[in-house]
C-alpha cells in the first residue's frame, strides 16, 4: 500500500494550557475557589527557560503567550503543516508537581475535560493521552475510568522522571485500568522534580537535565521489564515518548546479557527483555539522535531488530528539526508508511474505534 504524510499519525504534540484561568471553568467549585483565594496564575512542569528551543521553536511563538495554546495555532503549524490525518494531544502540565492528592485530582480532572471540550470536540483529526494523578495510584484508575468513556481518549500518560520506579506493583493497578480498555501508556521525558534527573544528584544546566532523560528511560524500562509487567498484562503497549532511541540496541543487549545470568531472581520473566520491547514497548521518532548520514540511521534501525518499534511523531511546539520535513531523510517509503501508519495503528488500537 502506498504512503502519503496526509495518512501519518503524529503520536506526541503538546498543548499547551495558557494558564489557570483557562481550567477554572472545568475545576470543581472548591477547587476554583482555591485557585482564587491563593491567588494561583499558572502551573507549569517545563523546566527549560520559556524562550529557549526546547520549549518552542522561534517560529511556532506566538507574539503573546504561550506556543501552541490555542486550536488554531496547532491547526496551522502542525496538523495543516504536516499533513498529519490524525494527532495525539500529550498535554504536560504541572499536576505531577503538586504534593496534595486531592489538588491534583481535580487539576488533573480540569486538563481532561479542557481538552476534550476545547480540543477533541473541535477538530475530528485530535485523539489524546488522559493525564493521571499519579500522587494518589487510586484517583490515577478513577481518572482513567472516567475518561476511558470517551474513545478519543487513546493512552495514559505517565512521566519519566517521578517517585518510584514504574514497573513497581504500586503502579498495577494504572496498568490493570491501561489494558482493560484498551488504553496504551505513554511515558514522556519529564520529571516531577521531587528527586534529581540523574542517578547521582542534581545537575547544573538545562543540557544536563536534558540529556539524563535518556537514563531515566532505560530505568523505567528495565523496571517494567524486571518487575514483571508485561508477564501481568501481555497486551499492554508502552510507549516511550521524547525518549531518543539511538540508546537501546546497547541497552538491550546490556540487559539481555545480565538477565541470562541472574534470571534466576526474577522467574517470571520467562522471554529475553529484547522479545518483550518488540512486543509490548514502543518509541517515538522525534527526537532522532541519530548521525545526520542515511547509511548510520538505517544501520542504527537495523540493530534494533524490528521495523515495528518506532511510532511518527513531530514532538510540536518543541524545536527538534528545521522546516516543514519532520522525517529523517533517507528514509525508504516503506518504512516511513510503516512509521507513520502501520505501528501506530498497531499500538493504539483505540485509533481503529468509531467516534460518535
Amino acid at each position: 500500500m502506498s504512503w502519503s504524510p496526509a495518512s501519518s499519525i503524529d503520536c506526541d504534540i503538546h498543548p499547551s494550557v495558557p494558564n489557570l484561568a483557562a481550567l477554572r471553568p472545568y475545576m470543581e467549585e472548591h477547587w476554583r475557589a482555591v485557585v482564587e483565594t491563593r491567588g494561583m496564575d499558572d502551573l507549569n512542569s517545563i523546566s527549560y527557560p520559556a524562550g529557549s528551543p526546547l520549549s518552542a521553536r522561534a517560529d511556532w511563538r506566538p507574539g503573546t503567550g504561550k506556543p501552541a495554546a490555542t486550536l488554531e495555532q496547532v491547526r496551522a503549524q502542525c496538523l495543516d503543516a504536516f499533513g498529519s490525518g490524525t494527532a495525539i494531544l500529550n498535554c504536560l502540565y504541572g499536576v505531577q508537581l503538586l504534593f496534595s492528592e486531592d489538588m491534583a485530582a481535580g487539576y488533573a480532572r480540569a486538563v481532561n475535560d479542557w481538552i476534550a471540550r476545547e480540543w477533541l470536540d473541535r477538530e475530528p483529526r485530535l485523539r489524546a493521552s488522559i493525564v493521571v494523578p499519579v500522587q494518589s495510584v487510586e484517583f490515577a484508575v478513577d481518572e482513567i475510568e472516567r475518561c476511558a468513556a470517551d474513545p478519543r481518549f487513546v493512552q495514559v500518560l505517565l512521566l519519566a522522571g517521578g517517585d518510584h520506579p514504574l514497573g513497581k506493583r504500586l503502579y498495577w493497578p494504572i496498568y490493570a485500568a491501561a489494558a482493560r480498555h484498551g488504553l496504551a501508556v505513554g511515558i514522556h521525558a519529564g520529571s516531577n522534580y521531587h528527586n534529581p534527573p540523574t542517578a547521582v544528584g542534581w545537575p547544573s544546566y538545562y543540557t544536563e537535565d536534558y540529556v539524563a532523560q535518556a537514563q531515566a528511560f532505560q530505568t523505567q524500562l528495565t523496571s517494567l521489564i524486571c518487575e514483571g509487567v508485561f508477564s501481568k498484562y501481555p497486551d499492554l503497549k508502552v510507549v516511550l515518548l521524547e525518549s531518543g532511541w539511538t540508546w537501546l540496541p546497547a541497552h538491550l543487549w546490556r540487559l539481555t546479557k545480565y538477565w541470562r545470568g541472574l534470571r534466576a531472581e526474577i522467574p517470571w520473566v520467562d522471554r529475553s527483555p529484547v522479545e518483550i520491547v518488540r512486543t509490548n514497548v514502543r518509541l517515538s521518532l522525534t527526537p532522532t539522535d541519530a548521525p545526520p548520514s542515511t547509511d548510520a540511521l538505517l544501520r542504527i534501525l537495523d540493530h534494533m531488530g524490528s521495523d515495528e518499534l518506532l511510532l511518527f511523531s513531530t514532538d510540536y511546539p518543541h524545536a527538534q528539526f528545521e522546516g516543514q520535513d519532520p522525517w529523517p531523510a533517507g528514509l525508504p517509503d516503506t518504512l516511513r508508511r510503516k512509521i507513520g501508519v502501520d505501528n501506530p495503528r498497531a499500538t493504539y488500537a483505540r485509533l481503529l474505534e468509531p467516534v460518535a
